[in-house]
């Protein structure tokens, strides 16, 4: 981090509440999901959170709606795949950043950055065509965090913990 990052940072930290300072891009975790690293956008235009997901398949068992998702956790590598599973917490229609609506499956999973963990919601959508493999939306940082966007990677990279 430069000289002037520094600054921002701590300028803005002094106001915060101790809330935990972001910049816009991070490294975080998703341990539920076994991701131990994973680089996300900081996006406080964005009010939900999603993943890149280039494979769903929604299921029931036990009477209880689930999807199995594939992930490349790290952008232009297709051999890196992590296979995840989880609990479908709901269904919603989505905008884009082109205004275009999507129905997207909502899950829920915890989250790790900057040594802080809590659970959060996300969409999963094919991402293939952006830069990040996640956007952090607002609702996930709401009373937690604020973002410096002059900075990166304020919050360092994540230990995985086991679930």
């Amino acid at each position: 981090m430069t000289t002037t990052e520094d600054q921002s940072a701590s300028q803005a930290a002094d106001h915060t509440g101790g809330k935990m300072p972001l910049g816009w891009r991070e490294w975080v975790a998703l341990p539920d999901l076994d991701i131990g690293r994973l680089k996300a956008k900081v996006d406080s235009g964005a009010r939900t959170s999603c993943l890149h997901t280039f494979r769903t398949e929604p299921y029931t068992k036990d009477g209880l709606r689930r999807v199995r998702f594939w992930v490349h956790p790290v952008q232009n590598d297709l051999h890196q795949v992590v296979e995840c599973d989880a609990a479908i917490l709901d269904e919603r229609n989505v905008s884009d950043s082109g205004g275009h609506k999507e129905l997207r499956l909502v899950i829920e999973t915890r989250l790790i950055i900057g040594g802080e963990e809590w659970p959060i919601e996300m969409t999963l959508t094919n991402r293939d065509s952006m830069r990040f493999r996640m956007l952090l939306g607002r609702t996930a940082m709401a009373g937690r965090a604020f973002v410096v966007p002059e900075c990166s990677y304020l919050a360092g990279e994540p230990a995985l913990r086991k679930k």
